[in-house]
This record gives structure tokens, C-alpha cells and sequence, in this order.
């Protein structure tokens, strides 16, 4: 590493909180701060965060873990050389370019309301769901940015008025933050990076500019969208106003994009972040590798303005950690998140029971935002345990239909052939989960001592702009391996086997849902 006394913040705004942690030139961290934030659900199947709420949950974060920092003894006031920005993807803000404010809640990126715009489009374009595959790598689907920002400009007058009026400006949360971080009304920066701009379904993997013909077919004006930069580079300064006033921006990238940096994925290699959802992303290298299995092509990074792009393969996977939240929150069988490993343990196996969760629709690979959440399989028998283990096998197996469909898309027939995946995220500190994610693969799950590689990826962006790290810094992972610790499949290829398709089943029941009378 190349600056001993340097400092490198990461604002992580996920979503259900925003942290900022601050780390040291070897990439330890010395700092960190959590605030979590209130999530909407105001209808079945929205959901929506406060963008004001957002903001003031990172100013908190950056104060407090400044003050955390200062007082255990670090010069942070002369030594933090640049921040990196992470964020939550596809969730959609437009606001108010005259005052600032918001037009409407955060329309957040799992929300499905957007369908009867889907099935509305897959009607009238010649190409039907895929038509925009072949320009932005992705399908019509309620997930991105261009569906939910069409929704506001239909449905919110608001909205409506301000882009007739050229009042109005759309984002993804790293444009509503940057803008606010360097000035708002007062010479805010209106910029996204590649990595969020590919997941609007607005912008062209190959010229990584804004399509034209995309956003005529759509009706959305250019003029509401943000410029376009690299994932590191100096952006602008932060302004007055904020814990970190003066200290440029260096580094943007979406959550799964930096999470896939912070894990030091070259190309060919692949890593799962569980968080909210669960995302797999595979670095395909220079290579735009068009999937004919359900996944999404997508930007990994770019690392500079002048650097070659590296792209992904990606399968998305809606409801991985929020399933164990709302075993918490809605049901009341586990009273703390970590209580669900513990209960799953109880049992060897599930007893028969499989659950989905289709709370808004199915992801990769399977796209059905009809589908809805079922747990079959139920008897007598069945505990709290067999369900606490059954959300668990639901991370577990939705992963294996990713990754069957990324080695589909490469011919080869079964994910055991010798992918090794690397693990990260919240969830992923579960030793019983990832045991069992490895017998549900048939292959090795390899877990870093660091899990927060999202907020390390961004930190890693902005300490390359900066010049604290070097590419060779940031890809050199002999040491972080070291520490690893490495889950290795004992399940029988039988049983494996015979779970797999019993899951594949229960994910057929899922289908055709959404219309189910309340």
C-alpha cells in the first residue's frame, strides 16, 4: 500500500440503512457507523424509503464514526484523502431541481408495482419483454429504474408537472446522494456511475452513454437524467454543510458491483452478496456475455474514465435476508435475526417443507412477477425449526438456479462444475447457512474474514483515484485468502439431487399468485 497515513471513507447506503466506515492504507477499518432507516409498505408489493430520511441517516453515520475515529486517536481531520459511495440499486427519486425536495417517496428497487407498465410494453414492443436486451443487457421488468420512473411520471402530478416544466430531476440513490453531498440547489453534481447507470434499463452497455432510441420508446426525457461517470474518479468535493466538508469523491459503484471489487473478482471469477436480496455476479472480463438462461448483462466496473470496462453476468435473487426479517418482524417466531441459525440447527433436515419466497415476484431465473410466496409441505410434524431451516434452504437454492443458469450459458449442464464462490453480506457470518449453501451446490463457498466487502469496494475505488492504492493492491487477494475460511459440500450427490428437484416443484407452485383474492 502505498500511503501509510492515509484514510479512505465508504458510505454504504443499503436498503435498510446507511453505514460509513473509515479505513486505514491496509484496508483495516478503524471506524464505522449504522443507522437504519424506515422502509414503506403502503400497499401489497410497494415498498418505498423517505429520501430525506436517507440523507439524514448519512449525515449521522459520517459524524458519528468520525468522532469514533478522532477519539480513539486518528488524525482523520488531515489524513481522510477521499470517499467512496455504495448504494442500493434501481430504487428511483425524482426531485425538485428549483427547491430541492423530493416528488414523491423513493420508489424502492423490489417494489412490483410497475407490472401493468411491464405487461403494457411487452405488449406493444416488437420484441416483447426482451426488446431492450440487445441494447441494455436487460428484460422489461418491474426491477429497473425506467419502469419505476415512467410509473411516477403517470401516477404522481407532481412529477408530471415538473418534467413538462423542466423542474425535475430522476436519480438512483448514489445521484441523490452525490447531488446533495456537493451543494443540492446550490451547484449540486447530477451524476450516476456505469455501474447504476446499466441497472436503469436506460442506458447502452456498449457505448455506456444514455440510448436514444430507448428513451423515446420509453417517453422519458433526457433531460431529467444525470451524466454518466466512471466508478473512480474525483468527482467534486464535499460542500459545507457536512461532517466531511472539503474531502472529494472519488469512487461510486452500486452495492453488488462493489461488493464484486471489494472480493477482488477477476475475470471468470464469481461472488454472492446476502443482504435483503442475494445477487451473484460472474466477471466476464471486456466480454458482453448475452445470457439465454434468465440472467442479466450488466457493467462490473469501470476503473477510471480512461480504463477498459469490465462486465457481468448477473442473477438477482429479490428476498434472500428480508425472508429471515420477516420471520422476525411479521411472524414472531424468531425474536433477533442470529436466533434463526440457531433454531434451523435444531433439525437435520426441513422435514419435508420448502418455502419460497416470492414476497414480490420471482427474480433470476425465472422473471415471474406474478409468482407469490408459498411454503408447502407442511404436517403435523412440523416445528418452528423445519420453517427456521426451510428460509435458509431458500437462500441456498436459489443460488444453485443462478449459477446452474450461468454454467447453461456456458455449456456446462451442472453448477458443480468447479466455479468457486466467494461469499459475503450480512447473512453470510451464518456458518449453518453457508454449510448449507455448499451441500445444496456440490461445491466450495469460500467466506473472507472481512464480510463487508461493499463498503471495501467502494473504499477501494476511491483510494485508486487518489492514488492510496494501486489496481495491483486491490487485486492481489493471496493474503485476504488466507483467512478465508472454506464450507466444502457433504451432502450425497443423491440427496442433492432429490432436494433440488423438490425445490424446483415448489417453485412451480408459485406461479399465477398475484391475483389471489385477500
Amino acid at each position: 500500500m502505498s500511503s501509510k497515513n492515509a484514510f479512505i471513507g465508504s458510505l454504504d447506503q443499503g436498503t435498510t440503512s446507511s453505514r460509513f466506515i473509515i479505513y486505514d492504507s491496509t484496508t483495516k477499518p478503524i471506524a464505522s457507523h449504522q443507522v437504519e432507516f424506515t422502509q414503506f409498505c403502503p400497499k401489497a408489493g410497494w415498498v418505498e424509503h423517505d429520501p430525506m430520511e436517507i440523507l439524514e441517516s448519512a449525515r449521522i453515520c459520517m459524524a458519528k464514526a468520525v468522532d469514533k475515529a478522532t477519539a480513539d486517536g486518528h488524525n482523520v481531520d488531515s489524513e481522510l484523502k477521499a470517499i467512496g459511495l455504495t448504494n442500493q440499486r434501481e430504487t428511483t427519486v425524482i426531485w425538485s431541481k428549483s427547491s430541492g425536495c423530493p416528488l414523491h417517496h423513493a420508489i424502492v428497487w423490489m417494489d412490483v408495482r410497475t407490472s401493468a407498465i411491464c405487461r403494457r410494453l411487452e405488449g406493444e414492443l416488437k420484441g416483447g419483454k426482451d426488446h431492450f436486451l440487445e441494447t441494455c443487457g436487460l428484460p422489461i421488468s418491474t426491477y429497473f429504474s425506467a419502469m419505476k420512473i415512467m410509473w411516477l411520471m403517470e401516477n404522481v402530478e407532481a412529477v408530471g408537472k415538473a418534467v413538462k416544466s423542466g423542474d425535475a430531476m430522476f436519480g438512483t440513490i448514489d445521484t441523490w446522494l452525490i447531488w446533495n453531498l456537493t451543494g443540492g440547489t446550490k451547484g449540486g453534481l447530477h451524476v450516476t456511475d456505469v455501474s447504476n447507470a446499466s441497472r436503469t434499463m436506460l442506458m447502452n452497455l456498449k457505448t455506456l452513454e444514455w440510448d436514444k432510441q430507448v428513451l423515446e420508446a420509453l417517453k422519458i426525457p433526457a433531460e431529467i437524467l444525470p451524466k454518466i461517470i466512471s466508478n473512480s474518479e474525483i468527482v467534486a468535493n464535499i460542500a459545507t454543510g457536512w461532517p466531511t466538508t472539503g474531502i472529494p469523491i472519488a469512487g461510486c459503484l452500486g452495492d453488488q458491483h462493489a461488493a464484486m471489487l471489494g472480493q477482488a473478482c477477476k475475470k471468470w471469477e464469481a461472488k454472492c452478496t446476502y443482504g435483503t436480496g442475494a445477487f451473484i455476479l460472474l466477471n466476464t472480463g471486456d466480454e458482453i456475455v448475452k445470457s439465454t438462461h434468465g440472467l442479466l448483462s450488466t457493467v462490473a466496473f469501470k476503473l477510471g474514465p480512461k480504463a477498459p470496462t469490465s462486465y457481468a453476468l448477473e442473477g438477482s435473487i429479490a428476498i434472500a435476508g428480508a425472508a429471515v426479517q420477516w420471520l422476525r418482524d411479521n411472524l414472531g417466531i424468531i425474536s433477533s435475526a442470529d436466533e434463526v441459525e440457531k433454531l434451523a440447527a435444531e433439525v437435520d433436515t426441513t422435514g419435508g417443507v420448502y418455502f419460497v419466497p416470492a414476497f414480490n415476484g420471482l427474480f433470476a431465473p425465472w422473471w415471474r412477477d406474478d409468482a407469490r410466496g408459498v411454503c408447502i409441505g407442511i404436517t403435523r410434524y412440523t416445528t418452528k425449526s423445519h420453517i427456521c431451516r426451510a428460509v435458509l434452504e431458500s437462500m441456498c437454492f436459489q443460488t444453485r438456479d443462478v449459477l446452474d443458469s450461468m454454467n447453461k450459458d456456458f455449456g456446462k449442464d451442472d453448477s458443480a462444475e468447479k466455479i468457486v464462490l466467494r461469499v459475503d453480506g450480512g447473512a453470510s457470518i451464518n456458518s449453518l447457512l453457508m454449510q448449507i449453501q455448499a451441500d445444496v451446490l456440490g461445491m466450495p463457498v469460500v467466506r473472507p474474514a472481512n464480510i463487508e466487502t461493499t463498503a471495501l469496494g467502494a473504499a477501494c475505488a476511491a483510494g485508486l483515484a487518489v492514488g492510496v492504492w494501486t489496481e495491483n493492491d486491490i487485486f492481489s487477494n493471496s493474503e485476504r485468502m488466507k483467512t478465508a475460511t472454506t464450507f466444502r459440500p457433504k451432502l450425497a450427490n443423491e440427496q442433492r439431487k432429490k432436494r433440488v428437484d423438490s425445490w424446483i416443484k415448489a417453485v412451480s407452485r408459485t406461479f399465477d399468485l398475484a391475483d389471489l383474492a385477500l
